[in-house]
């Protein structure tokens, strides 16, 4: 089985996918690259997960963001504060709630979406498995 899992995305503006993610989310930068081989990116993590994002900007052939309505990064926050103040930190952040595509997401969390159209979906309950 692996060992860590990366999440990696096209941005328009590097510092700014940094910076929403890192203050909405309680993660830091864990790792930069500049024009290596005429990418540019920054990943952001948090110690006590085993996955981390990586935003990238291509300088020859830019990528645009291409996300839709069911491309979703979905966290699970157990206890009814922490997601209030999580929620509350992503609209200071700059993401902006929007109705989810299945309205599943709504029944116990909110949906957010970054300036380029990714969605986070914040759930207000547990993840358990059979």
């Amino acid at each position: 089985m692996f060992a860590h899992m990366r999440i990696a995305r096209p941005v328009t503006d590097l510092e700014l996918a940094c910076r929403m993610y890192c203050e909405a989310l309680e993660l830091r930068k864990i790792a930069d690259f500049t024009d290596h081989d005429g990418f540019s990116g920054v990943m952001v993590g948090h110690h006590s997960v085993p996955w981390h994002i990586e935003f990238t900007l291509c300088h020859h052939h830019p990528v645009k963001p291409a996300a839709t309505a069911e491309d979703l990064l979905v966290l699970y926050y157990p206890d009814a504060d922490e997601w209030a103040a999580r929620c509350e930190a992503m609209r200071k952040a700059g993401f902006v709630e929007v109705i989810s595509f299945n309205p599943y997401w709504d029944v116990s969390g909110k949906s957010w979406q970054d300036n380029d159209g990714y969605r986070v979906v914040l759930q207000n309950r547990a993840w358990v498995t059979d």
